[in-house]
């Protein structure tokens, strides 16, 4: 792996007497797309915070480029965050100009490039438009302009997509794609399991403020069984210490299985067992199936706690 960009060690976040992030370490290679997972309450924002000094952690060390991140660095960086905060009441390219003279570029090549990704994400008619008449779609897609505008070597996105449609979902993927192609490093907050897959090259999933897990998307997917046999059948799937039942429906069943298993055997062993085969297909363990792997038994833990406390 090359150099970090982003190094956290032994982080530790505690607010009064409830730790929300223990011991937490990992890094961000330079130059790589990085996803940043977790459920609602993982850890996600409270890190990303932390990272860029909004909070002072309780104990570890976070640094971007070798030391903490100070207000001065702010030109090198690029942060979306979830809570989107823009003038509502301007123009939206007073907006964005303003901004990038924030940002050091001067007003003409700020209003240039603004106009020219206008009309990139399909708001060429939008400049003149005060930014609250856009829809929440539109306003995101200025949000993230204003966030690439100054070619940041750090972007940092939580959830960049979040409410977008197939088609603008896309647009935005391949925006982010090209900050890479640029020498970007990006941190993509997300529950778009999808892009994370298309993008990244590597990934933590964080629960309880602990790393889950952290690799490269192929680590991750070996991490939690590597392979899926996608099962169309009539008649039940009896057990076999040749793979474990992780979703079982009427027709439909998904079978983990190890490397070392051999399918043949497996489908040799369903027919034997009177199983009537309709389709069998085998793939790797998709990150949605492990996000849901992972924090499936949290949610239910949740939901039940909340259903005891109506009561």
């Amino acid at each position: 792996m090359s150099e970090a960009l982003v190094h956290i060690e032994n982080f530790r976040m505690d607010f009064g007497d409830k730790t929300v992030i223990r011991d937490l370490s990992f890094d961000v290679a330079r130059g790589e797309t990085f996803g940043f997972l977790g459920s609602n309450g993982s850890g996600k924002t409270t890190t990303i915070r932390a990272l860029l000094g909004i909070y002072q952690p309780t104990g570890g060390s976070l640094h971007i480029d070798g030391r903490p991140f100070k207000p001065e660095d702010g030109d090198r960086l690029g942060y979306l965050p979830e809570e989107r905060g823009l003038y509502k009441k301007e123009k939206v390219i007073d907006i964005m100009t303003y901004f990038g003279r924030l940002k050091g570029i001067d007003r003409h090549a700020a209003k240039t490039w603004s106009l020219q990704y206008l009309d990139r994400v399909g708001l060429p008619d939008k400049a003149n438009v005060q930014l609250d008449k856009l829809s929440g779609g539109q306003q995101q897609k200025v949000q993230l302009g204003v966030t690439i505008m100054n070619e940041p070597e750090l972007l940092i996105l939580d959830e960049p997509t979040k409410g977008f449609d197939p088609v603008n979902r896309r647009l935005l993927m391949d925006i982010i794609a090209e900050q890479k192609t640029t020498g970007a490093t990006v941190v993509m907050v997300t529950h778009q399991m999808e892009e994370v897959e298309r993008l990244c090259d590597r990934v933590i999933l964080l629960k309880n403020g602990t790393a889950e897990a952290y690799g490269t998307i192929d680590e991750v997917q070996n991490q939690y069984g590597g392979r899926v046999i996608r099962l169309k059948h009539a008649g039940p799937v009896p057990p076999s210490p040749r793979y474990t039942v992780t979703l079982s429906e009427t027709n439909y069943s998904e079978l983990s299985i190890t490397d070392d298993t051999d399918e043949a055997d497996i489908l040799k062993d369903l027919i034997a067992a009177g199983v009537t085969v309709r389709g069998f297909t085998t793939t790797k363990i998709s990150l949605e199936e492990i996000f849901i792997r992972v924090y499936g038994d949290q949610n239910k833990a949740d939901a039940a706690t909340y259903e005891t406390a109506k009561v």
